[in-house]
């Protein structure tokens, strides 16, 4: 019979804190000490068809980033959208999802640790048994949580999470701390949570690329038209500028910033000018108006996407915004940089005795 692997669920106390970035950065260093590991997302938020069968978007991109064999990859039972909410709720839904959790994650991996990434908060999934607590309890997994740091305030969601998770959670990941409140994070907040009883395993510092949007990903989001530069879209684009001062004034403005998209009207031509010849990864025009053909042509030579959007510029702004607090690692540099912060900030060796994993005994 084979030896029965552990199992870690990596969660959060609320949507977008950074879960898949900590599964993958997490993954590679447990690769990298030779452990056998496996992934899963019970509860998916984003499916679409690949090869003919449906995939969640995460968990692809995951199962490609570790090279994990198929047999290394737990089935996503169910996309949480309203759909499924309203079947359930109407009784279509009758999936006694706990027993199916039970028959399809526990028998069938071997290796070492299987890593699950939970739902986006501690209640999502309660409808169908598949909340974080839920999902723990059928397989008897040891909790990681990932907490995006705001401010010490911070403190509050973990505390409650230590209440609902209790001894199953093994520690903590603070994510996105600004450099100027590391040094506060670790002398104030550190301590005292180890002292509630709540290790902190990773303390990772703000990081504009991992925040960063590709020009791609907002033209899906907007409906945006590609005037030119279609070639360029996996440009990164790491702030937002609005162009809507005066020339002066916007030129400043600009130079401050770095790896921006402006969003500024078509007819705003000097608003444009300035924009291109700063550290612009793509310009947005709203209200349909075309630039005039030197600005294509000089957007050309410096190889700037020009978007335009049927949109007007606060709902262009609330669009990109949005897309900015939702983003994912879906870009091999994204990777590269979480494995490598993940490699500086993260006690891998405590979660590892935590876990009661030696990776030395699981090389042999």
């Amino acid at each position: 019979m084979p030896k029965s692997a552990k199992y870690l669920l990596i969660g959060s106390t609320e949507s977008y804190s950074g879960k898949s970035a900590t599964v993958l950065g997490l993954s590679h260093q447990l690769q990298q000490k030779g452990l056998d590991i496996a992934y899963g997302k019970p509860l998916g938020t984003s499916l679409s068809e690949f090869e003919g069968s449906v995939v969640e978007e995460d968990v692809q991109f995951i199962a490609n980033s570790l090279n994990l064999p198929s047999n290394r990859i737990a089935p996503t039972m169910l996309a949480l959208d309203e759909v499924a909410i309203q079947k359930r709720l109407r009784g279509e839904d009758k999936t006694d999802y706990r027993a199916t959790l039970g028959q399809q994650y526990l028998p069938i991996f071997g290796g070492d640790l299987v890593l699950l990434e939970g739902p986006g908060n501690l209640s999502e999934g309660n409808l169908f048994d598949l909340s974080l607590l839920q999902v723990a309890d059928v397989v008897d997994a040891a909790v990681l949580l990932v907490c995006r740091y705001k401010s010490l305030l911070s403190v509050e969601a973990l505390l409650g999470a230590k209440q609902r998770v209790g001894d199953r959670l093994i520690g903590v990941v603070l994510n996105d701390i600004p450099g100027t409140q590391i040094e506060e994070v670790d002398a104030q907040l550190r301590p005292f949570l180890e002292q509630q009883g709540i290790p902190v395993l990773g303390m990772l510092p703000k990081n504009d690329l991992l925040r960063s949007v590709s020009v791609g990903e907002l033209v899906k989001q907007l409906n945006a038209q590609v005037l030119c530069g279609s070639d360029r879209l996996d440009l990164m684009v790491e702030s937002l500028a609005i162009g809507a001062m005066n020339v002066n004034s916007a030129v400043k403005y600009f130079r401050k910033r770095r790896n921006m998209a402006v969003v500024t009207g078509g007819d705003r031509v000097e608003i444009q000018q300035a924009a291109l010849e700063t550290s612009t990864q793509c310009l947005i025009l709203t209200g349909q108006l075309p630039p005039p053909s030197f600005i294509l042509n000089r957007a050309e030579e410096l190889e700037i996407p020009i978007l335009s959007v049927d949109l007007d510029t606060l709902t262009t702004v609330e669009i990109v915004d949005r897309t900015f607090g939702q983003v994912r690692v879906h870009e091999p540099i994204k990777v590269h940089c979480i494995s490598q912060l993940m490699a500086e900030h993260f006690d891998i060796n405590r979660l590892l005795s935590q876990l009661g994993l030696n990776p030395a005994v699981a090389m042999q």
